[in-house]
């Protein structure tokens, strides 16, 4: 582990304002997509059928009362713990300006938005940057103790990373906001290490998106649980109707058991189409690649010797993969891909030994 102190509204190490999506657009609409960490054929049926029936209401403001009360008691809390968001990315952004913090630091390699969040609201950010060595798990002191703000994701995009619950609720301290992004953890089975409902952690803010599992990506819709004090500063900067009618109907949908028990039986799918993935991974180790492991979401992170060959390589194979350079923490010799199905897997596996040799050639 060390540390790096980020000034400045940009990067030039790394482009933080870069994700998956860029992969799939323009040249790359028709490839098939690993680089996106969205659950594919998603939205099922039934939601969509939900969230069309809400646009005959769509004359009238949103009412987010509902889907408010449903996201409570999906968790366990009072309403007054929870706040509605269009998606995990405007949550980062409440949270840059709301907050009056001096000393942020966020954990790396991790979802780049919240940094651009907390650098365009004029705050320096201090990153951590877990160890490769380490499996880039925590270690024992890797905050500086006059951080009063920490921001980690669990688990971790990109390295796949679940971290222990006790682990990260170590990282609280009275005076000091712990944000935790959550956006995969409905990938888990189980969801064992959440902190999603826990309210004996000062200063604790968990932050879940809805876009992942159930393919809403384009509907945008999250949510924040924290304390109510907290839930009011965020909920003082956030613009007016924020979450459209059509995703809080989705929100709504998402929190009754049978959506929670779809969710739940996607996630043992996940596990089992990751396995998959990794063994035929392995395949490839006297070419030099690595999978980090254990991995714990849905998608694995790779380095692979001349990472961006390969990848340029399974482009003109068809398949996008996710760069890993923008990371912090990574370098241009890592490639974050999707967890799909086992047909799918075995495509790109085959795509992945010709673009190896074309690379190594």
């Amino acid at each position: 582990m060390h540390t790096d102190r980020a000034h400045g509204p940009t990067d030039r190490a790394h482009d933080l304002r870069h994700h998956g999506d860029a992969e799939v657009r323009d040249d790359g609409a028709l490839l098939i997509d690993l680089a996106v960490n969205v659950r594919a054929d998603t939205p099922p049926v039934w939601l969509r059928e939900r969230i069309a029936d809400s646009l005959t209401g769509l004359a009238a403001y949103p009412d987010g009362r509902a889907a408010r009360a449903a996201v409570a008691a999906r968790h366990g809390l009072p309403v007054e713990h929870v706040l509605l968001t269009a998606g995990a990315a405007e949550a980062f952004v409440l949270l840059a300006r709301a907050l009056k913090v001096r000393q942020p630091v966020v954990v790396h390699p991790q979802f780049t938005e919240p940094e651009a969040a907390l650098r365009d609201a004029g705050h320096a950010v201090e990153r951590v940057l877990l160890r490769e060595a380490d499996g880039f798990r925590l270690t024992p002191g890797v905050v500086p103790e006059d951080a009063d703000l920490v921001l980690i994701g669990n688990p971790t995009n990109p390295t796949s990373v679940l971290h222990p619950a006790a682990a990260v609720a170590r990282l609280a301290r009275p005076g000091r906001t712990l944000v935790v992004d959550e956006a995969f953890m409905d990938a888990v089975p189980g969801e064992r290490e959440t902190l999603a409902g826990r309210t004996d952690i000062p200063g604790l803010v968990v932050l879940r998106s809805l876009t992942k599992t159930w393919g809403l990506a384009g509907l945008r819709i999250g949510y924040v649980l924290a304390a109510p004090e907290t839930i009011a500063e965020l909920e003082r900067v956030q613009p007016l109707w924020p979450v459209s009618t059509p995703a809080l109907a989705a929100a709504e949908a998402c929190m009754d058991s049978q959506a929670l028990a779809e969710a739940a039986h996607a996630a043992h799918r996940v596990t089992a189409d990751r396995a998959h993935l990794v063994a035929g991974l392995a395949e490839f180790a006297p070419d030099g690649l690595r999978v980090m492991e254990p991995a714990e979401a849905p998608f694995v992170l790779v380095r692979v010797p001349d990472a961006m060959a390969v990848r340029r390589h399974l482009r003109d194979l068809g398949f996008a993969v996710r760069r890993g350079d923008t990371f912090p923490g990574l370098d241009d010799q890592w490639l974050r891909l999707a967890v799909r199905d086992r047909a799918t897997v075995n495509r790109f596996l085959q795509a992945l030994d010709q673009a190896l040799t074309l690379a190594g050639g």
